[in-house]
């Protein structure tokens, strides 16, 4: 994992200061959906992290409103969306300025250039700025996001689904008369096409910006499947400089592991309707270590394709190796308070801090 090495005065990584990133683009090209997982993806990083959804606030004050309340024409609605959007916007500029915040993701849609320039003149001297702008020229993707998010959304409570998406689709329409595709280069902007079929990077600069744009660049929305399992017993189960061979126990378990696997997900997949989902092979990922490998080796026997990733090897737990919860806190009671205190960036005397990041 990517534990931080260090933290810096104002708490915040890679000395990298305050970023905000707005969204850029028509409703139901994603944005959320990266707006949500980026988030995620920057938690686990441990950078301070939060999402202000424009649409959330509209929705917290004023419910549901008509569909007329979107055209860009109706002057009076235009002046209240505003208003919630600059008080969306002020919040976030608060939490990075005093609440202990690194990274505020503004999620709207931001689509003329006269906005973006109003959003980047009133933050240019508080933060760094990026835009993330996501564009899909292929209808298919617009279609299957309207029915699969938009229309399940509270904005529709109660609508027939077919109802709800030809209002969603006529609110797309009004406001794509206004749109404007990011075209200012002197600002930093990644622009994603068609859910990451083509990635477009411009003036972004930083480590930590650098790592937005890797991971914006492996995001992918089809939907998959991740099992999780812990490798068979060996004779010294809480020794880690050993290294040991599964023990027979440890062998019985890797070859009802894989049974149990490959049938479950053959009943799972029988019934999907995603073909995508029922074509997808199985992958394995192991530890380079020898219990890991030996727990995988059935799957390998079987024909599945097993790959080793030394970044899934176990964290070395240093001078508590081999010991029980009631020893560390025995020989280590202040080290076990500081664990509980900040267990993100605690590491007991000789542990590893992290794995390498690849």
């Amino acid at each position: 994992m990517a534990a931080q090495l260090y933290k810096t005065e104002s708490g915040r990584l890679f000395h990298a200061g305050a970023v905000a990133i707005i969204t850029v683009g028509l409703p139901a090209r994603g944005k959320t959906h990266v707006s949500r997982s980026l988030c995620r993806y920057l938690r686990w990083l441990g950078v301070s992290t939060k999402v202000f959804s424009v649409g959330n606030y509209r929705r917290e004050r004023m419910g549901t409103i008509p569909n007329d309340w979107f055209d860009p024409s109706n002057v009076d609605a235009l002046a209240v969306r505003e208003k919630i959007a600059d008080d969306c916007l002020d919040d976030m500029i608060q939490w990075l300025e005093q609440g202990g915040g690194q990274v505020g993701i503004y999620d709207g849609n931001n689509v003329t250039e006269d906005r973006r320039r109003e959003l980047y003149d009133k933050l240019a001297m508080k933060v760094i700025i990026n835009c993330i702008e996501s564009i899909c020229t292929k209808q298919e993707i617009v279609y299957a996001n309207i029915r699969s998010v938009k229309i399940s959304s509270p904005d529709y409570v109660g609508w027939d689904p077919e109802e709800a998406v030809k209002d969603y689709t006529h609110r797309i329409e009004r406001l794509n008369d206004h749109y404007e595709t990011i075209s200012d280069t002197g600002l930093p902007f990644v622009k994603l096409l068609n859910v990451g079929e083509k990635i477009i990077v411009n003036n972004v600069v930083g480590y930590l910006q650098s790592r937005i744009v890797y991971y914006l660049m492996n995001l992918h929305v089809q939907p998959r499947k991740i099992y999780f399992a812990r490798t068979g017993r060996t004779d010294h189960v809480e020794w880690y400089k050993g290294d040991d061979e599964l023990s027979p126990e440890g062998h019985a378990y890797a070859k009802a592991l894989k049974e149990f696997v490959v049938n479950y997900r053959a009943q799972n997949n029988s019934g999907s309707g995603n073909p995508e989902e029922q074509e997808r092979p199985l992958a394995v990922w192991t530890s380079t270590r020898k219990k890991a490998r030996q727990t995988a080796q059935p799957f390998a026997d079987a024909g599945f394709a097993v790959r080793q990733h030394s970044v899934l090897t176990q964290i070395n737990p240093g001078e508590v190796d081999g010991m029980t919860m009631a020893e560390i806190k025995e020989k280590f009671p202040e080290e076990v308070k500081r664990a509980r205190a900040d267990p993100y960036r605690h590491r007991y005397p000789r542990a590893e801090v992290k794995k390498k990041e690849h």
